[in-house]
């Protein structure tokens, strides 16, 4: 999202003079509400909580695959069982902990670090305590079918917190939690090419296991001659919340959606029964998970998507700094010619940054050529040279789009942020006044201390087959993802910046539209209406398909579908809430 960045560039105006500090721990909720065991998943230290003889039991029946988890910063500390300090590990960690590779690997660890509480981080001294905390107690290496059974009916019987997680991208706080067993699907890379045929879609297809990530895939379907569509940053695990989520992606003006692309489902539910979900089987499962978002209807297997013919592609990069209005006039003429730049297929990411910067590292015309794209950006380079503003472009034609995205794109880090964001709707660029409404929203933002990006793409096609996708993002202009720059020594310091998101940057561009919407992949997770923000008049409908699928409630993550019935007290105990979905 926020890309070519120095931490020192990031640093902002504070905002902790407008917000006082609510409490010290993040989602913290009072245990009023549960009267007993039977209120909570079972947690470490209970009575309820299974002994080592019953955790080996499990170990035995997926095969030797549990694994019991050891933080990654423990080798930072002298305080976890079993682990000694090491410097030179430690400095690895350390100076790897932006590279999401670092996490991938591991069975706990999430990439937005605000979720692992502090538990155990390599930047606090050698001495701070380093405790499994919010990691999750145990995960399972699954192979197959038989390991997820295993996994959802062990954490059933005994009542514990399940987690499903790949590689740990994750800003909503999903692929973690105190006291729980993971069901960790990054192992499985099976991935087959074939001649798809059905009555809603003839032609070629890949079949991607639930570990394959986006990068694999694309190798997979290149070396046929084909592209996927995938976001844009190559590690996500494609089959899982990316795709699940709504999915947004370099080649969305083209071919929509990722959640638009999919064929069918391979999908265990939390009974446990393995099932086929496609447009004509499982209807409802299959436009659940079409963007309806992961981890609560079922855990899926595998994901079949269709493949497109590979392309030539237009890259172009633009940037300009004026500290004068005229940045934000620029802006007006930018953001107004937006819908005509999109409707040719093109997809453009950019950024507002401290000191009027203006920065697009990524423009991709899938099918296009140079000439074409800067074409299409000519009314905003026409508006800088008339303000004589001087500014730096980019442009260049590429074989293939895997090209040009490795050119634009040569390494995404971790975004260590405070996150939020919305779905910018293109109506709010119909008139001048709207649009001069939306360019002030953008400038409250980074006047109260944030920092902006934005990915444009126009989706507005009709899918092939109906899903679950807020319906917001037919009709959206770009995804504006906005926020501060995450504080790694101080999480009281995030929690009151998250604060500032909620209370502060947020509503400088919701109160825009009478209906907010926002990508329930990357947003606000304390985001208010957040059942109307990531899901929209979709909601009802889709509880009810997580109650048909999921009867025991077993899945859960913070803002999925059906999530208010639980929520985690204040040691991160998960606990019933009262609420009736």
């Amino acid at each position: 999202m926020f890309k070519g960045l120095t931490r020192l560039q990031l640093q902002m105006v504070a905002l902790t003079s407008l917000l006082v500090l609510a409490g010290s721990v993040w989602l913290a909720r009072s245990e009023s509400s549960a009267s007993g065991a039977s209120q909570c998943r079972c947690f470490p230290g209970d009575a309820c909580w299974p002994s080592t003889s019953t955790w080996n039991t499990l170990n035995n029946t997926v095969g030797g695959r549990l694994i019991k988890t050891v933080p990654i910063g423990a080798v930072c500390h002298d305080t976890f069982p079993g682990v000694s300090y090491n410097a030179k590990k430690c400095a690895d960690v350390q100076g790897n902990w932006a590279r999401p590779e670092l996490h991938d690997e591991t069975t706990h660890s999430p990439m937005a670090a605000f979720f692992a509480n502090m538990s155990c981080d390599p930047f606090t001294p050698r001495s701070a305590p380093c405790v499994i905390g919010s990691y999750v107690q145990y995960a399972v290496k699954a192979s197959c079918d038989s390991d997820y059974r295993a996994t959802i009916n062990f954490a059933t019987k005994y009542n514990i917190r399940l987690v499903i997680r790949n590689t740990g991208h994750d800003y909503m706080g999903k692929s973690t939690g105190a006291g729980a067993i993971a069901l960790w699907t990054h192992g499985i890379k099976d991935t087959t090419i074939k001649d798809y045929k059905s009555s809603y879609y003839t032609g070629k297809a890949i079949k991607l296991g639930a570990g394959v990530q986006a990068n694999e895939a694309q190798e997979a379907a290149n070396a046929k001659g084909y592209v996927v569509v995938e976001g844009d940053c190559p590690t996500v695990g494609i089959a899982g919340g990316y795709t699940q989520g709504g999915g947004t992606s370099p080649l969305g003006s083209k071919f929509g959606l990722a959640a638009d692309q999919v064929l069918e489902w391979e999908v265990v539910t939390g009974a446990g029964t393995v099932l086929t979900a496609t447009p004509t089987q499982n209807t409802d499962l299959y436009w659940a998970l079409a963007g309806g978002g992961g981890g609560t209807y079922g855990a899926v297997l595998s994901m079949t998507v269709r493949m497109y013919k590979n392309m030539a592609t237009a890259g172009v990069t633009l940037s300009y700094l004026e500290s004068s209005d005229a940045y934000w006039q620029i802006l007006q003429v930018f953001l107004t010619n937006l819908p005509a730049v999109l409707k040719s297929g093109a997809v453009l990411y950019w950024q507002l940054l401290p000191g009027n910067f203006f920065y697009m590292p990524q423009a991709y015309l899938p099918g296009g050529t140079a000439k074409d794209l800067v074409k299409l950006l000519q009314p905003t380079l026409d508006a800088l040279n008339a303000k004589k503003i001087p500014y730096s472009l980019t442009s260049k034609d590429f074989p293939t789009f895997q090209d040009s995205f490795k050119t634009l794109n040569p390494e995404m880090n971790i975004t260590e942020f405070n996150l939020g964001g919305s779905l910018i709707p293109r109506s709010l660029v119909a008139t001048n006044k709207s649009v001069t409404a939306l360019v002030a929203g953008l400038k409250s933002v980074t006047d109260n201390g944030g920092i902006l990006a934005g990915v444009s793409m126009d989706v507005s096609k009709t899918p092939p087959v109906p899903n679950a996708a807020h319906p917001a993002w037919r009709d959206s202009l770009f995804l504006a993802f906005l926020g501060t720059v995450y504080d790694r020594s101080n999480l009281t310091a995030n929690v009151v910046a998250q604060q500032a998101v909620s209370n502060v940057l947020d509503p400088s561009l919701d109160k825009l539209t009478p209906n907010p919407a926002a990508y329930l992949n990357e947003a606000n997770f304390k985001r208010a209406n957040w059942q109307s923000a990531f899901y929209g008049t979709n909601y009802a409908k889709l509880v009810s398909i997580k109650k048909k699928y999921d009867p025991n409630a077993i899945f859960w993550g913070p803002t999925v579908v059906g999530s208010e019935a639980w929520a985690p007290a204040a040691d991160g105990k998960l606990c019933k809430t009262g609420v009736t979905v």
